[in-house]
Order: C-alpha cells, then structure tokens, then sequence
C-alpha cells in the first residue's frame, strides 16, 4: 500500500481524508451526508426526466411563433433535456464513488492513500470536463429552442444527441487519463508542479474557457431575445414556451453555482503554478469544489415545478409503496372478469399515504370503465 507524502505535514491536510484536526467520526458523517444526499438526488433528477411528460419531450413551440408537431415528427424529435441528464449522471459518480471512496480510506484507520487519491482526482477531473462541455450544450440547446425555427431545432436529432454525449465522455476521459502519462500536468496528489505546461494551458482553453464563453454567450443572447419578444404586445406565450423559459433559468442557476464551487479552485491550481499554496487551503477548495456534485438536485428541486412535482411523486413512490391498496369492485356472483387488469407504478403514482387520499382514489378507480373492462390502479 502506498502512502501520501504531504509536503507540509505540519498542516496535517489530505486530499482524500480532509483535516486531520477534525475527529474522524466528524469526517465520515461528513462524508457519509454528502455521499447519501448526492447520491439519492442524482438518482431523483435522473428518474424526473424519465416519468415527467415535459421534461421527457421537448416542446412543441419556440419563440419563432408556436407550430405543432405531428405525432410521426414527434418520434424523431429530441429526447427530452438529455443534456441535463448526462450532467447529473456526472454528479453521481462523483457523489457516489468519489466521496464514499474516501470514507471507506476513513474507515479502514488508514490517513492517505495515493491508489485511490489518483482514482479520485482522476473521476472528478473526467465529470468536471463533462459538466463543462454539458453545461455549455444544454446553453446551446435552450438558446435554439427558444430563439430559433422548430426546423432549425428538429435538425438535432436522439442519434446526434447520442453521438455527441459518447464524444464528451470518450475525449474527457482520455484527456483525464493522459495527465497520468508521464510529466505533462502537476501532480494533485503529492502537490508536485512543473510550471504551466502546454499541456495544462490547452485543456484550460480548449476544455474549460471556450464551452464557457459558449454558455455565457447563449443565456444572454436567449434571455435578450426572449425579453424582446415578450415586450410585443400581440405575443401571447403558450404554457410550453413558459415552461421552456422556467428550465432555462433553472439552467442558469446550475451554471452561476457550478461556476461558484469550482471558481475558487481553479484561481487556487493556476496560482499554483507560480507560488507555494498552503495544502489546507489548497486541498480544502478542491473538496467544495467536488461537493456541488451534492447540491445541483436539489437546486432543480427549489427552481422548477416540474423538478419539485417530480420529485415529490418518487419520494411517494419509494416512502409510501408500502400502503399501496389493490382492491376491486365486487362482481354479481357467476361473473367472471374480463381478465384485463391493468397495473400502474410510475407514472400513476397512486401511493395512498393517508386514507382520505386512498379512499379518494378508490373511488376513481371504481368508477372507472373503458368498453365494459375495469381498470386497476396500484
């Protein structure tokens, strides 16, 4: 097992298991909240792209004027807000590999470990390229949806969509892997700098500064357009359109906190290169950096209903599956059921947590007829 050499022990500051002033149950309860909170809201913001209608389909109007789409356009239209999706996929692997990896190193008794040190910095240095690059798409896409024709908009289709994300996780996860290689990035671990090497000022601008320009360029650019448009007294703003304007501020908020966790950080690592930063400072900026992984579900959560209404119908679903009622309205004696029995989960989402509720549903489902057969709820 290889252990850590801390330049200044003095500071007693790890990368992987935090302060050693603090106590180590402090650490790991630490470690152990943010993992669970991250790990559960990603799993939400995922699953709420999934089962809400709008925020699995694109919409259906732009600020162009609004246009219907015919159900046989709507198969090959966009796969709803998958951008936003690939960016939590980000945040859980950061919340759920690289932060339970250092209370594991907690628990085990053992203060650094340079195997999973490298295997931490390595992830987190992939998702944050792959937030960067997504954050800038999912700017991209909203700036389009908005401001431009549904013909312009249909042009990015689920293949292309599915090709750029296997481009972003492929390049990023070389590009992570390849400062590994050889002396061609400093070294996160053992805090051992070689100057600004080419290396480190390409991926910089090509990787970080460029995609957020585009962001920038693309919030400005569609929330201007779509104030100018607004102001026209015979715009009349279909509820799609609302929405779609609702998610892009939510996207907005996601950005500014991103920029937040990791601005300090990024300061910090190029300031690096040209004097000594304390570790404690150092290294601690880098754990809240990685902590926003925790925080962007939640932040959806609080900015959009869709998000918030989702969000509620699977904590209902996982906290009150437990009292799901199936109960059927009795039948004259001798007849028999039509053997159509339909059973919905998600997205019925009848979890009857009070019985004022159950006996409301109840009654819906027993009303309930399609062409003389029942259909069941649970």
């Amino acid at each position: 097992m290889v252990l850590l050499n801390i330049t200044d022990v003095s500071e007693s500051v790890s990368p992987v298991t935090l302060n050693d002033h603090w106590s180590r149950l402090a650490r790991l309860i630490l470690l152990a909240s943010l993992a669970a909170l991250g790990s559960v809201g990603n799993v939400f913001m995922i699953s709420a792209v999934m089962i809400e209608d709008y925020l699995r389909k694109r919409g259906e109007y732009n600020i162009r004027g609004s246009s219907e789409k015919s159900n046989k356009n709507l198969a090959n239209y966009v796969s709803g807000n998958t951008f936003i999706v690939n960016v939590a996929l980000a945040d859980l692997l950061v919340s759920g590999l690289v932060v339970p990896a250092s209370a594991i190193v907690i628990l085990a008794g053992l203060r650094d470990n340079l195997a999973v040190c490298r295997f931490q910095w390595f992830l987190a240095t992939l998702c944050f390229l792959v937030t960067v690059l997504s954050l800038a798409a999912v700017a991209t896409e909203n700036y389009y949806r908005l401001c431009f024709s549904s013909g312009a908009y249909e042009k990015l289709t689920r293949g292309k969509i599915t090709a750029i994300l296997l481009v972003f996780w492929i390049v990023c996860a070389c590009i992570s892997g390849v400062q590994f290689v050889g002396d061609v990035s400093f070294d996160y671990c053992r805090r051992k700098y070689l100057g600004l090497l080419p290396y480190q000022a390409t991926v910089s601008v090509v990787m970080v500064l460029v995609p957020v320009l585009v962001t920038l360029f693309s919030y400005i650019r569609a929330g201007y357009q779509v104030r100018r448009f607004k102001s026209r007294p015979s715009f009349k703003a279909p509820n799609t359109f609302t929405w779609d304007n609702m998610l892009m501020h939510s996207n907005v908020y996601s950005f500014v906190v991103f920029v937040i966790f990791w601005l300090p950080f990024g300061v910090v690592l190029a300031v690096g290169t040209k004097r000594k930063i304390p570790d404690s400072i150092f290294y601690n900026l880098a754990w809240l950096a990685i902590s926003k992984s925790c925080v962007n579900s939640i932040l959806y959560g609080i900015s959009n209903q869709h998000f918030r209404g989702a969000y509620v119908n699977l904590f209902q679903y996982c906290c009150c599956k437990t009292t799901v009622t199936f109960s059927r309205r009795q039948r004259p004696e001798g007849v028999r059921p039509s053997g159509d029995v339909r059973v919905h989960i998600i997205p019925g989402y009848n979890m009857y947590c009070s019985p004022q509720r159950s006996r409301d549903n109840q009654n819906k489902r027993i009303s309930s007829r399609t062409n003389g057969r029942e259909v069941y709820e649970l």
